[in-house]
């Protein structure tokens, strides 16, 4: 039931002189609440599973910053390590022992992962694997997945998903032809398509890129096989195999999806959780890929605060937190709660859907399903899911402003916070 005490003046007032300050009024697109309507809420603080807005809303989060919030949010043990940390400076432009500390942690985890470069965002690291991909292989052209989101540089900015999707825009303009030309594009799910692409360029693709579960056109799982003949295409075509887990990495398992799947990459992007909240992403891979990044090799690529001594305190602890026993176990049974539940909701109040979740990671789609691939995800109802969507929020509920955005639990999640969301979603789904 929605409160009376449901009032969002701060947070407009805040926005209405956002508009005037910052494109949009944001500094992120999805923020905007564009494609659910309304204006967005303005956090002030978030604690555990929950987000208090200005006016002093409090919201159970499934957004959890978009992923990093895994321990759940403002974890004591992570501000305190990171509030030690900073009494030794905020940056050092200069190596320190704990990126040793934290690189040697991502390593151990992740299988394809012999050697590591931090930077400081998931666009970064992509961007920056791009570039390697190329320099190792001599080749320009590229394969990525209609609806996967890779970040915002220009030769990924080809039928991408996150914000590029929610707001329904071509591509974008800016991005030179000359640029995107080199950019090949296949249907999530369709393997037939990518070999298809390997016969029309033959000797010309550096190689694949995807999100091994798709997080930026809704939830979308790879299909049996898919990622094991990505594996086999792309060894039988001298290319290489990326898996952008800036998502996925440490989340849906700790070694991430190719963990999760048994399917080895050659390189991996991540971002979000080594960051325990702050900014930072990082690539790695294979030993003799990783050497040919400057200085060890000729491919350049730098920046003043890779390696943050903050963002390396927050990554160290919290995959320290992560490692202890039951930790996914108890992600994937609070989310499959969630997850299942929202369907059974959907089912019982008359409405088309389908979802799912691995791990602390979930979606939900007004679509009869299945979905996929980005095609499949299009077909959803995005009216009804923006009416879900304020409903929600009137009922404390602070779910991703899109349908093409995944959701994310926490550990600090309860029982209590997935029997609330549940009865908030009957009550809005009955309204509909």
């Amino acid at each position: 039931m929605i409160t009376s005490s449901f009032k969002t003046i701060k947070s407009d007032e805040i926005f209405a002189a956002a508009q005037k300050l910052m494109p949009g009024g944001v500094s992120s697109p999805v923020r905007a609440f564009k494609s659910v309507g309304g204006q967005p809420i303005v956090f002030d603080r978030v604690k555990g599973s929950y987000a208090w807005d200005v006016d002093g809303n409090r919201y159970i989060d499934y957004i959890g910053t978009w992923g990093p919030a895994i321990c759940g949010h403002a974890h004591p043990d992570v501000i305190t390590a990171i509030c030690e940390a900073a009494q030794k400076g905020t940056s050092f432009g200069a190596p320190c022992r704990l990126e040793n500390v934290l690189a040697e942690m991502v390593i151990d985890a992740v299988p394809s992962i012999e050697m590591v470069r931090f930077v400081n965002s998931g666009t970064e690291a992509c961007m920056s694997v791009l570039r390697l991909m190329r320099a190792f292989t001599g080749r320009d052209k590229l394969i990525k997945f209609e609806g996967c989101y890779h970040g915002h540089a220009d030769m990924f900015l080809v039928k991408a998903g996150s914000g590029v999707a929610t707001l329904g825009l071509p591509d974008s303009p800016g991005v030179p032809k000359s640029t995107t030309n080199n950019t090949l594009t296949a249907p999530f799910n369709n393997l037939e398509a990518v070999k298809a692409l390997f016969d029309e360029n033959p000797g010309e693709i550096a190689g694949v890129i995807l999100e091994p579960v798709v997080g930026n056109a809704g939830f979308i799982v790879p299909d049996g096989g898919f990622l094991a003949g990505l594996r086999e295409l792309t060894h039988e075509n001298g290319a290489l195999l990326v898996f952008d887990e800036v998502m996925t990495g440490f989340r849906i398992a700790y070694g991430g999806a190719q963990e999760k799947f048994g399917i080895t990459p050659d390189l991996t992007t991540l971002g979000k959780i080594i960051g325990g909240g702050l900014p930072v992403g990082a690539y790695g891979g294979r030993r003799d890929i990783m050497e040919m990044v400057a200085p060890a090799g000729p491919m350049y690529q730098a920046g003043t605060l890779s390696g943050n001594p903050l963002a390396m305190t927050a990554g160290i602890k919290t995959l320290e937190l992560l490692r202890q026993p039951g930790t996914y176990e108890q992600l994937d049974r609070i989310t499959k709660r969630l997850a299942e539940g929202m369907l059974q909701v959907a089912k019982e109040t008359g409405h088309a859907a389908c979802g799912g979740q691995i791990s602390g990671m979930f979606g939900f789609f007004f679509n009869p399903g299945p979905v996929h691939n980005y095609e499949d995800a299009k077909k959803s109802d995005l009216s009804k899911f923006s009416r879900f969507h304020r409903g929600m929020l009137e009922r404390g509920v602070y779910l991703a402003p899109s349908q093409f955005e995944a959701g994310f639990t926490s550990l600090a999640h309860t029982d209590a916070d997935v029997d609330q969301t549940l009865a908030a979603a009957r009550e809005v789904m009955a309204s509909l």
